[in-house]
C-alpha cells in the first residue's frame, strides 16, 4: 500500500484568502454530498483521524481547502497541492450563497494558479446528472483535463455495478485514465489513486 504524507495549509472562504501558486495542483470537485470527504479521508490515510468532515447534510464543505501532499514516486517524493472545492448543485442553498461559491471558483481558476486536472466526483448510483454535465462544459471551455471518480459504489446494487460501469463508459465520458468507481472507505481504490495521481501530474506536465 502506498500512504501520503499530509498538512493541512490553508482553507479559504473568499479570494482573498487563496495561498500564492507554489506547487501543482490537483482539484477534486463534485455535486454537493457526493462523498468528496470519504475520498478526502480515504486517500489521506485518514480514517481514524479524519482531515475532512464527513456529514449527511448536503453542502457541508464552503470553502477551499488546500492539503500539501507528500507522496513516494519513481525519482524521489512528488509534493503538490490536493484542493478540495465546495460542492455545486444542492438546491437548497441560497442566491447570495451560489454567488459566492461561483466568485471564489472563478477566482481560483482565473488567478494564475497551476492547477494541473480535476478529479471530478459522480456519485455512482445516479452518473452524469445536469449538474455534472453543466460542470463538465465548464472545464471543456477551459481545455481543464478531468479524471472522473465515481463514489459511493458500495451503495448500488452488485448485480448491476459492472452493467452500470459499462453503460457510463459507453456514453462517452472524457477521463484521462477510465473512470475508477470507489466504495466507502475501501483502501483498494484510494490506493490505486495515490499511485496514479503523482503519475498523471509527470504526464501532463512534462507531455
Amino acid at each position: 500500500m502506498i500512504h501520503w504524507k499530509s498538512e493541512t495549509v490553508c482553507t479559504a472562504w473568499k479570494a482573498s484568502d487563496l495561498p500564492k501558486p507554489a506547487l501543482p495542483e490537483v482539484v477534486l470537485a463534485g455535486r454537493s454530498n457526493v462523498g468528496k470527504s470519504t475520498l478526502i479521508n480515504a486517500l489521506l490515510n485518514r480514517m481514524g483521524h479524519k482531515v475532512a468532515f464527513v456529514s449527511s447534510k448536503p453542502g457541508k464543505t464552503r470553502s477551499l481547502n488546500f492539503f500539501k501532499i507528500y507522496a513516494p514516486g519513481d525519482e524521489g517524493e512528488d509534493v503538490f497541492f490536493l484542493v478540495d472545492m465546495p460542492g455545486f448543485g444542492y438546491a437548497s442553498r441560497g442566491r447570495g450563497e451560489r454567488e459566492e461559491w461561483r466568485k471564489l471558483v472563478n477566482a481560483y481558476f482565473s488567478g494564475g494558479r497551476d492547477a494541473v486536472f480535476v478529479i471530478h466526483l459522480v456519485d455512482f448510483r445516479h452518473g452524469f446528472l445536469p449538474g455534472d454535465e453543466q460542470f463538465t462544459s465548464w472545464l471543456d471551455s477551459m481545455d481543464m483535463p478531468r479524471l472522473v471518480v465515481f463514489t459511493k459504489g458500495d451503495k448500488a446494487p452488485k448485480s448491476k455495478s459492472k452493467a452500470l460501469y459499462n453503460q457510463y463508459v459507453a456514453s462517452g465520458i472524457v477521463s484521462i485514465l477510465p473512470p475508477v468507481v470507489t466504495y466507502g472507505k475501501n483502501d483498494a481504490a484510494a490506493d490505486y489513486l495515490r499511485i496514479q495521481i503523482p503519475r498523471i501530474i509527470h504526464e501532463l506536465q512534462n507531455g
